[in-house]
This record gives structure tokens, C-alpha cells and sequence, in this order.
């Protein structure tokens, strides 16, 4: 029984520490399906390549400031489609981008919890978001 308890205990530290670094927007959720896919986070955007790639990633946004930042996504797709969506603490969706309409305008609260969500159709090339 003494080794069951230490596997639960080992598994609800792991558990905490990963919890933790999502929380703090070091971690991230993500369910794909792809070939290839690269995903790099930034302080001022993400940047992404990817082949024959479907699913999402989200993670936590991190603004620094209380203010209207500008938000624009540059895709540079071989096939497929990227979207990405900006949503609240309650996961309520405050703006979304995609090839049709690939910037906005949000006004962000520093003290508030944002994430932003990558979502994936059959996509193939590279993309980048950025924000000021």
C-alpha cells in the first residue's frame, strides 16, 4: 500500500507544477494532429510553421500593460485554414483573426487573464502573430 501513496502523491505534485506553469503562461494545452509542427511563443507574438496540421493550441496571453493593443496575424498558407481567437478569463471570445479579417483592435486589462487559441484546418506553410 506504502508504494500506491507515493505514485499518488508523485502524480498530484506533477499534476501542481503543470497546472502552475500553464497558469503562468509557460505551459500549453494543445490537441493536433500533424506532420510537422513548430510553435513559438514571444512577448509581443507567436509564430508558427506547421504541415498537414488540424487541432488547436491555446496559452495563456501575457500583456504587460492596460491598454488597446493591436493584434494582426500574417499567414503564409500553402493549403488550409488558421484562425486565432482571443479570449476572456471565462474563455469568451473578444476577437478572432483569420485570413478574411487578419487584424483587430482589443482593449486589455493587465491585471485580467487573457489566452489566445490557434485553430488548425488542414493547414500547411507558416504563420505569425504579433501585437503593439
Amino acid at each position: 500500500m506504502g508504494i500506491w501513496v507515493n505514485i499518488l502523491v508523485a502524480g498530484l505534485i506533477i499534476w501542481v507544477v503543470i497546472y502552475l506553469l500553464y497558469r503562468s503562461g509557460i505551459a500549453v494545452i494543445e490537441v493536433i494532429a500533424a506532420a510537422v509542427i513548430v510553435f513559438r511563443r514571444g512577448k509581443s507574438g507567436d509564430k508558427v510553421s506547421m504541415v498537414s496540421c488540424n487541432g488547436w493550441i491555446r496559452h495563456v496571453g501575457r500583456f504587460r500593460e492596460s491598454r488597446i493593443y493591436q493584434f494582426s496575424l500574417d499567414s503564409q498558407l500553402s493549403k488550409g485554414e488558421v484562425g486565432v481567437l482571443l479570449l476572456d478569463r471565462k474563455k469568451q471570445e473578444i476577437l478572432r483573426l483569420n485570413s478574411g479579417s487578419p487584424s483587430g483592435r482589443a482593449e486589455l486589462q493587465r491585471e485580467s487573464r487573457y489566452y489566445l487559441r490557434w485553430e488548425f484546418r488542414n493547414a500547411t506553410g507558416k504563420c505569425e502573430l504579433f501585437w503593439e
